[in-house]
């Protein structure tokens, strides 16, 4: 569970949607994919009107941890973008009752476009 790792690495973007196989029966109607982040095994997605992470577990990947934050419950949160040398790029999110996530992203991800959602979402 996310509670006891709080951070999520190697994240790099995908097309909104492609993994929706994986949490459409958590959307409501109406509710649209903005953007999809994906790892080796986790992925992230936000949505107009929460996050959704996954953390993918088991040899096989059968089994499926879901963590979702309605923006209501965000008080807050940070980018910090890649440098020239640095290799990844960071998102911290400060969620009530649950404290700090933390998600780094593989460099060249333009986690501005994050920012751009939660500012959005969460006003």
């Amino acid at each position: 569970m996310i509670n006891s790792l709080k951070k999520i690495a190697n994240l790099t973007e995908e097309r909104p949607g492609t993994g929706l196989k994986r949490y459409e029966f958590l959307l409501v109607q109406g509710e649209e994919v903005l953007a999809e982040y994906k790892s080796v095994r986790d992925r992230l997605v936000l949505t107009d009107r929460r996050i959704i992470n996954i953390d993918i577990q088991g040899i096989r990947g059968k089994k499926s941890d879901y963590l979702v934050i309605p923006y209501t419950k965000i008080s807050g949160f940070s980018i910090e973008t890649a440098g020239t040398f640095d290799l990844d790029a960071e998102f911290k999110l400060w969620v009530s009752g649950m404290g700090e996530l933390e998600f780094e992203f593989l460099k060249g991800t333009d986690v501005r476009k994050i920012a751009q959602i939660l500012s959005a979402c969460m006003l």
